[in-house]
């Protein structure tokens, strides 16, 4: 597995992993030795925000590593003011095509095939694929360029769009701001070291 996928996984794990962790934790027993002593079972890094940065807050990881991963996140409302999706946004490791990777996590009865279109100013917008679903919403993963990051920089705002399974004919446009996105992206942990 290649650096790119392992850090993917690791973000992906890190995001997702609490629905997962739940489900495991009911399911998990400690090992026991031999003679009856409890040999107790590995502990998830716990996620924290440790700093706003306009309207993203810089989300990190307590973990035993040199240095604890950290990643972007803003929450997206609708129009009547709920949490619709939330937004991640990570480094990745230098020499590949994308130079940050994203995970968007939007509503189960989310209309797959009509992806995510992600649109940051008036520029033209970009499509992407759904790639997993679990009791909790459905995700995009999400690579993202040089170009992408410079244009979210220079940006004033961005529209994340997506459509209804019961509503195919409408579609839903998220806010995302892009406030704070420079100075907290430059504070986002360039590589996950295992």
């Amino acid at each position: 597995m290649n650096k790119l996928s392992k850090t993917l996984s690791l973000m992906a794990a890190l995001t997702l992993g609490g629905a997962a962790l739940a489900q495991e934790t009911a399911e998990q027993t400690p090992e026991t030795a031999q003679d009856g002593l409890a040999m107790g079972t590995p502990v998830e890094p716990q996620s924290y925000i440790r700093e706003e940065s306009g309207d993203w807050k810089l989300e990190c990881f307590r973990a035993n590593l040199e240095t604890e991963p950290c990643q972007l996140l803003q929450p997206l409302y609708g129009a009547e003011g709920n949490q619709v999706a939330n937004v991640r946004i990570f480094r990745l490791p230098a020499g590949g095509q994308a130079v940050a990777g994203a995970i968007v996590a939007v509503p189960l009865e989310t209309l797959l095939t009509a992806q995510l279109t992600i649109m940051v100013d008036a520029n033209q917008p970009r499509r992407y694929p759904f790639s997993v679903c679990d009791p909790l919403g459905c995700y995009a993963r999400i690579g993202l360029t040089q170009g992408d990051i410079d244009a979210f920089k220079r940006g004033a705002g961005a529209i994340v769009s997506l459509v209804p399974f019961v509503a195919p004919d409408q579609r839903v446009d998220l806010k995302m701001s892009l406030s704070g996105f420079t100075a907290g992206f430059d504070k986002v942990t360039a590589e996950v070291k295992p």
